[in-house]
């Protein structure tokens, strides 16, 4: 009979992620990872192949997490527009208390070079992901006649986007009250 696996995957996944998100995946040694996530490096090797095994999990957590907060935020508010504006200002606003103000798939996209080719590829991969699911409620505002249906959602989507990675920059530096008038803004150039 197997041993049973002493730590649970997605608890070991979650710690790995923040530690991960707050120092980069060059920032973070087998030390800190053995000390944060309470596994021995063996066990980190026979749980996820490597350490990059690891980060790509957690990469892959963190969109998972975003997409799914976007998602109870489409469903808590008729307005798919509202529903942005609550998930961006939520976004923005949790920067005080996330690991880094940046994303995680954009401090790895700006942290990793041909070296890291796989994770480069896959945080890029997951940009596209999130993307996705910006364009999918953007077009449910168009459904719902919020935006003009001629408008392209991928590339609104792509707007958005970039808007959101530079709005959390933006908001490290000023007050919440300022954010909230560009979140505004951003939304009213998509209408």
């Amino acid at each position: 009979m197997p041993n049973p696996a002493r730590h649970d995957r997605q608890a070991t996944v979650i710690r790995a992620t923040h530690l991960f998100w707050e120092k980069g995946f060059h920032g973070t040694s087998m030390r800190n990872l053995q000390e944060h996530i309470d596994m021995r490096p063996g066990s980190i090797y026979a749980t996820f192949g490597s350490k990059e095994g690891l980060f790509k999990e957690t990469l892959q957590y963190y969109t998972q997490s975003g997409v799914a907060r976007l998602s109870e935020y489409t469903d808590t508010f008729s307005s798919p527009l509202d529903a942005l504006r609550h998930f961006i200002r939520g976004i923005v606003q949790g920067c005080d208390t996330a690991p880094s103000e940046m994303c995680m798939l954009v401090k790895t996209v700006s942290e990793l070079t041909e070296d890291n080719m796989e994770l480069l590829k896959e945080a890029k991969r997951l940009l596209g992901v999130m993307e996705s699911a910006f364009a999918a409620v953007l077009l449910k505002a168009q459904e719902q006649g919020e935006l003009d249906r001629n408008k392209d959602v991928r590339r609104m989507a792509r707007f958005l986007q970039m808007q959101l990675i530079g709005l959390r920059v933006y908001a490290r530096s000023n007050n919440d009250e300022k954010v909230d008038e560009l979140v505004d803004d951003i939304l009213n150039c998509l209408t």
